[in-house]
């Protein structure tokens, strides 16, 4: 994207490019930001409403999933060599994976969308799920318990933390209670490390998203995934995802999103290319279209929301 001319913009739009260059200059030294919080702990008890204030969230869940697939199923076999950060070709062939397998780290999970819809997944051996908004939590340990069976498994365990505050541990034994999950998130982890890591709809909200991004990035173990969904920092982001969403057609509540903190695709692939034993990048561009849902938009990226992955080569 070109660089606009400031001069011929809108004040408030002068205003925000100009925040939006100090802001992603700023470090802080944890990524929660007590204002997102707040505005998440006020939506808490309408999260699990498919038509409510989370209804893009529930539209958007198989497309994460169907996302996270076509990575696992395009990956290469792991050299020991550093490869070049260039996506493979896919293979069709690919042999399917075996069941119960798979462990998953969500962070900044929410109510639970996506974590409850992957621990029931057949490839799912655990999921841990994190969110540093007590009310959320409450609201996704609640609506886990209305499934007995999946309660009872032990596979899905949800902790009130936050990146910063987890060490790197392998996800509790599917026997562990949640209290005994809680007391282990302080414990030195095993280095083993998690198959999927998965930051949906996050990382325009926290501090320091470049510090953020290398605290996920330890918990990825060697062959796995750290996967997420953002949106690029455009001015046709702006006019559909704050002016439209939130002003206009209200899908989302008024102040979700900060354009500010969006970033770019290609800022998010020079930012985890730097970092050494990575490669693999793959991005998705989506578009929500009203009364039709989440779309996969070829080039979307460069614009608006996308889902971006990359894998932990050693």
């Amino acid at each position: 994207m070109s660089r606009p001319r400031l001069a011929a913009l809108p004040h408030e739009l002068r205003r925000i490019i100009t925040t939006a260059i100090r802001h992603h200059s700023t470090t802080t030294t944890s990524s929660v930001s007590s204002s997102e919080v707040s505005h998440f702990s006020a939506l808490a008890s309408s999260w699990w409403d498919p038509h409510g204030p989370s209804r893009i969230l529930h539209l958007m869940n198989p497309l994460r999933h169907q996302f996270i697939s076509r990575c696992r199923n395009t990956s290469s076999p792991l050299t020991s060599t550093h490869p070049s950060t260039q996506s493979p070709s896919p293979s069709p062939s690919s042999p399917p994976h075996s069941s119960r397998t798979l462990k998953y780290l969500d962070i900044g999970c929410g109510g639970g969308i996506f974590a409850e819809s992957a621990a029931r997944l057949p490839n799912a051996l655990s999921v841990t799920a994190i969110d540093p908004t007590p009310d959320v939590i409450a609201v996704a340990k609640g609506h886990m318990r209305r499934d007995p069976g999946l309660a009872q498994s032990g596979r899905l365990q949800y902790l009130n933390t936050s990146i910063e505050d987890l060490s790197l541990l392998e996800t509790s034994a599917p026997h562990e209670s949640t209290s005994t999950a809680s007391s282990n998130a302080s414990r030195t982890a095993d280095s083993k490390g998690m198959d999927i890591v998965s930051i949906f709809e996050v990382i325009e909200h926290v501090n320091s998203p470049n510090a953020f991004l290398d605290q996920c990035m330890r918990h990825v173990k060697p062959g796995g995934w750290l996967i997420g969904s953002t949106i690029a920092r455009t001015m046709t982001s702006y006019f559909t995802t704050k002016f439209m969403a939130e002003d206009v057609l209200r899908v989302v509540p008024r102040g979700t999103h900060d354009w500010n903190k969006y970033i770019n695709a290609e800022e998010m692939r020079e930012c985890v290319a730097r970092k050494e034993g990575w490669g693999e990048w793959r991005v998705m561009g989506v578009l929500y279209v009203p009364g039709v849902g989440w779309r996969e938009v070829s080039k979307g990226e460069e614009w608006g929301n996308y889902f971006f992955g990359i894998r932990r080569l050693q």
